[in-house]
């Protein structure tokens, strides 16, 4: 084992799989001499040259769009976009090509392609770069969708996706680049739609993914000083979504509370609690609460985007909600 943040696992991820495989390659804003914006490509074109670690005009539709056509000529294009709030300029792309092209030509072709995203709040960048763009993504059948919250799955879940056949959505977020934690020595793999239960508790569970499990974790420890046992489960990939875990935690605690980052109306917290409802009713001893950001766009000032954000506080005040105390 080995400590690293998830920057540097993240980076390591894409070194091995550069090694591994010569199909692969990366593309995007500033990856390649800068190193991203975030750093995590810093040094792979000095490795691997600049017909594998490619630099691209500020054009999100171009950007997505090139990866999309190597990924049909049997490429397999790690493409970044520098903040996931400019995905929308390669909606198209994204949507109407990527995410359809294997069902409209009967899986005749592979369309092996990685969008990596950095989203979320919390480092005062404004309405336009703080966004936690997962649900806009949600209802597109054709798009994976993976998220990680420490270093060891960052890792293991960007190999996952990268050998996928499959267009997968892997959003990283910017206040988790620098949080470490332990990584295994050599080659590994994380599955994809694989839930994971982070704390093991009894009386209620915190269902979460990315940043938010952090914040979840922080919660719980606070709620076991006041004699309250909670599991925090990370969800891990949203699409496709790994209900059995989720429901297994749910059915033993009785009582669940989805936690994520973007504001609760039209969030993926509730596909969760969706989802939920069918395998836990009869289990349930309370209402299923759900907490996310305010309903506005994410402020500038520090003061208010700290306001607008989910915090510790309000998951506890929803664990206690649920539990009547």
């Amino acid at each position: 084992m080995t400590v690293l943040s998830v920057r540097e696992a993240l980076r390591q991820a894409l070194r091995e799989e550069l090694q591994r495989d010569p199909k692969v390659f990366l593309i995007g804003e500033d990856i390649a001499s800068y190193g991203g914006c975030y750093r995590v490509t810093e040094g792979l074109l000095a490795e691997f040259g600049e017909e594998r670690v490619r630099d691209t005009p500020l054009s999100e539709s171009v950007i997505v769009g090139c990866g999309v056509g190597a990924a049909m000529m049997g490429y397999k294009p790690v493409v970044e976009v520098m903040f996931a709030d400019f995905v929308t300029i390669g909606m198209d792309q994204l949507v109407n090509n990527a995410a359809k092209m294997r069902y409209m030509h009967d899986g005749d072709i592979e369309l092996s392609l990685v969008l990596r995203m950095p989203q979320g709040g919390g480092s005062t960048l404004g309405p336009h770069h703080s966004q936690c763009v997962e649900a806009w993504l949600l209802n597109v059948p054709g798009l994976q969708i993976v998220t990680h919250s420490n270093p060891h799955d960052a890792k293991g879940l960007l190999k996952s996706a990268i050998r996928d056949p499959n267009p997968i959505v892997f959003l990283e977020h910017k206040l988790l680049y620098n949080s470490k934690g332990e990584v295994p020595d050599g080659d590994y793999t994380v599955p994809i739609g694989k839930a994971q239960v982070v704390r093991p508790g009894k009386h209620v569970s915190i269902i979460s993914y990315s940043y938010m499990v952090t914040t979840s974790l922080a919660a719980a420890e606070l709620l076991a000083a006041e004699n309250v046992e909670a599991e925090v489960v990370d969800v891990r990939t949203l699409r496709p979504l790994d209900v059995g875990t989720l429901a297994e935690s749910v059915k033993k605690t009785g009582r669940a509370v989805v936690v994520h980052e973007a504001p609760v109306i039209g969030g993926a917290g509730g596909e969760i609690v969706s989802a939920l409802h069918r395998e836990v009713f009869d289990y349930l001893d309370a209402p299923i609460e759900r907490v996310g950001a305010l309903e506005t766009p994410v402020p500038f000032s520090q003061v208010l985007e700290q306001a607008y954000l989910p915090d510790k506080e309000r998951i506890i005040a929803a664990v206690k909600s649920t539990l009547n105390l």
